[in-house]
């Protein structure tokens, strides 16, 4: 009879055994991790306050940040901001060039864990913000290079003449002719009447003929540019985006009185993506008075559309020209210049921003900073939850996600942060306190 080893029918240290010792070890390290995290968090908050002389035993709520620093506290958990109780600190004080290099020096969206993105900026915000003219002149001059708006965003008769032979901007194997019907669609060039001015001694200006033309290099002081991301939901910003010179609004949204204190409802120019006139308008091959009421909402805006896109995109975008000249509207209607569009991608993907299609947003934002002396960013965050790491939802009216895959729009809002931070544009995160 052999020998049998009584503990040949026990697991020891197997691989049971090893596996419940490997669960019970991640979940101390992860406990670890977030108790780590949570003193971090509330170490690098609080300092600022230590800083200016401020006792904070006593705090039992939460802080909250508004767009211009304001203090706002209390236990309320649907306020959004971390906030201190001294207000903005000066643009150029030590610890604001702290807080934007804690920004800058993050080259790359994959080198920092989404939260850490979201500290630093939520520190940024007690900081009031100032427009470097140094660097925004620097960004503008490498646009008007690389893309230049004011010649360029629209097709206009000086840059796409009469039998032009246009390549659109995705089926560039496609080609379409400007015909006499085609071209009398498009914005004049600017004319101007000279005469000698002897206290000068040379040629000035008499008058600007800017009759259908599109708009110019730095026309307007401040400009808001106006996404519609569920950031905006609760924001109060209203006011303060229509207190803008001028407002661009992307893809007809809502900007009705259940949405207005958020939004405003100033409007200069509104995309219209084609693909919305196709399932909500039915290619306005039969009723067309909806999208001509549609339109109205935004009174006198000009509308433009990605009209070039492809040869599915034409036949619709010419349309909306013909309704709204059937209604004898007052309204222009523009179309984005295809070149202008692809130099644009081109531009940003060298930016890091690699998308089958850079979005509406960016490409208004990419103008904007042509044609406006200072930019205001509104409703632009491509996250699912705020920077206080509360869940929004996708747009400030719905909940209806993007095609994957599609935009890149993570990326995009990555690169406003940096631009922030440096002083080229301004991007609006937290409520507004506006006039």
């Amino acid at each position: 009879m052999g020998y049998t080893d009584p503990s040949s029918s026990r697991d020891l240290l197997g691989n049971r055994t090893l596996f419940f010792i490997f669960i019970c070890a991640f979940a101390v390290v992860t406990l670890l991790q977030q108790i780590l995290y949570g003193r971090n968090y509330l170490k690098r908050g609080l300092q600022f306050s230590w800083q200016n002389g401020e006792e904070l035993a006593n705090w039992t709520g939460t802080f909250n940040f508004t767009d211009d620093g304001a203090v706002k506290s209390g236990s309320d958990t649907g306020t959004r901001y971390f906030e201190f109780y001294e207000g903005p600190l000066e643009y150029n004080s030590t610890k604001c060039l702290e807080l934007r290099q804690d920004i800058i020096e993050v080259k790359v969206l994959s080198m920092v864990k989404q939260t850490e993105l979201f500290d630093r900026w939520k520190s940024l915000q007690m900081c009031k913000w100032e427009m470097n003219v140094t660097e925004a002149n620097l960004f503008k001059s490498t646009l008007s290079r690389c893309c230049n708006a004011p010649a360029f965003l629209f097709t206009t008769q000086k840059n796409t003449p009469l039998g032009t032979k246009l390549k659109y901007e995705v089926d560039t194997s496609g080609i379409f002719h400007i015909s006499q019907e085609i071209f009398k669609m498009f914005p004049k060039q600017l004319h101007m009447k000279t005469e000698f001015c002897p206290k000068i001694a040379e040629r000035c200006v008499l008058h600007e003929s800017k009759k259908d033309m599109p708009y110019h290099r730095s026309q307007f002081k401040k400009c808001a540019v106006v996404g519609n991301g569920g950031i905006l939901k609760n924001s109060r910003c209203g006011r303060e985006i229509d207190s803008a010179d001028f407002v661009f609004r992307c893809n007809l949204p809502p900007i009705s009185e259940k949405y207005f204190t958020d939004v405003g409802v100033k409007t200069d120019v509104v995309t219209v993506n084609p693909s919305i006139i196709t399932e909500r308008f039915h290619k306005l091959e039969k009723w067309r008075k909806p999208f001509y009421d549609v339109l109205q909402v935004y009174e006198n805006a000009s509308v433009l559309l990605p009209a070039f896109y492809n040869t599915r995109n034409m036949d619709v975008s010419i349309r909306v020209k013909y309704v709204l000249d059937d209604f004898e509207s007052q309204q222009a209607v523009y179309y984005f210049h295809p070149q202008y569009l692809i130099n644009i991608s081109h531009y940003w993907l060298g930016q890091g921003v690699r998308a089958k299609r850079i979005s509406t947003g960016l490409i208004l934002v990419t103008a904007a900073l042509e044609l406006c002396e200072e930019v205001h960013l509104f409703g632009f965050w491509a996250f699912p939850m705020n920077p206080s790491g509360i869940f929004i939802t996708h747009h400030y009216y719905d909940n209806v996600k993007p095609r994957p895959g599609f935009h890149a729009m993570p990326l995009e809002i990555f690169n406003f942060l940096h631009m922030h931070s440096k002083g080229i544009l301004r991007v609006h995160t937290g409520t507004c306190s506006c006039c």
